[in-house]
């Protein structure tokens, strides 16, 4: 669980990046729309804390967070829509407790939801803040500065190392359509390394555990290269194999720790699977990871 403290920096650290990138990059929503998905986040969260607890959290933190996640990785002309998934990622984190089941990243789960509802509406990009050299090492210190407070530098390492390795073997070595360059410029752009950083390491989704951070960073990228290697790159891939690689590495944790239910990540894993396989036969479309 992320420190008391590092949830105002955390989500300091994303504001001034998006305002950085409303600045200086192809950040695609304007200031003042921004600030009315925050608002709109903040009044969810408040309303569904209160619907729990009968009581309102301090300040929410976690709702800014998902917003501005959300922000980073979707372009729609339907402004509403951001509404819609914020509405339901958030939505989720509260409600599958509940239920029994543990929660998704919520930022992740809504824009999945995006894909899954509003496909030909939704597009999942890595473009938005550039690849500026001072950009990237900006989010890589912040990152850093999170990461040590959470105990989650395992996961980012793990994935870097494994989508590297299996992006070159399976579709470098096996395809021969991309070049060694393609798959290390992915990594320059500040979308990205948001993804890895932030997205990739929530503490309440993710295993707290040596082994299990090594193997969820792996699992992450093996998921995203196979899904590559089928059906032909897609960013999509990435966020589906997080999507797909959050119930079933629960599945490895010790049920005394998490207190979940077998039987409920199970069915998690096919629901997660069955999404992907619909998403999968869409028709696919492209974007370009640098700015």
């Amino acid at each position: 669980m992320m420190k008391h403290y590092l949830l105002p920096l955390h989500t300091l650290n994303l504001l001034l990046v998006a305002l950085l990138g409303i600045w200086s990059a192809n950040f695609y929503l304007t200031l003042w729309k921004l600030l009315l998905l925050l608002l709109f986040a903040m009044v969810i969260e408040w309303g569904w804390y209160r619907l729990k607890h009968q009581s309102l959290p301090f300040f929410p933190y976690s709702a800014l967070i998902t917003a501005l996640g959300v922000g980073f990785m979707l372009v729609s002309t339907h402004y509403w829509l951001y509404g819609v998934v914020i509405f339901l990622g958030l939505f989720q984190k509260h409600l599958l407790p509940l239920a029994g089941f543990p929660p998704f990243n919520p930022s992740n789960f809504a824009l999945v939801s995006g894909l899954l509802l509003f496909y030909h509406d939704t597009h999942l990009v890595f473009g938005q803040l550039g690849d500026e050299a001072w950009f990237a090492l900006w989010v890589l210190v912040c990152g850093v500065v999170i990461l040590w407070g959470v105990k989650r530098f395992w996961i980012p390492l793990a994935f870097v190392v494994g989508y590297w390795l299996f992006q070159y073997v399976a579709i470098v070595g096996i395809e021969n359509m991309v070049y060694v360059e393609d798959i290390t410029r992915r990594f320059y752009g500040v979308s990205f390394l948001l993804f890895i950083l932030f997205m990739l390491t929530d503490p309440q989704t993710t295993p707290s555990s040596f082994s299990l951070q090594i193997l969820f960073g792996v699992f992450v990228a093996l998921g995203a290269t196979l899904l590559d290697y089928l059906y032909g790159f897609r960013l999509q891939h990435i966020f589906l194999s997080l999507f797909m690689n959050t119930p079933l590495i629960l599945l490895f944790e010790k049920r005394e720790k998490r207190g979940y239910e077998v039987l409920h990540l199970m069915v998690m894993i096919l629901l997660t699977l069955s999404a992907i396989i619909y998403l999968e036969n869409q028709p696919p479309y492209y974007f370009a990871m640098d700015g």
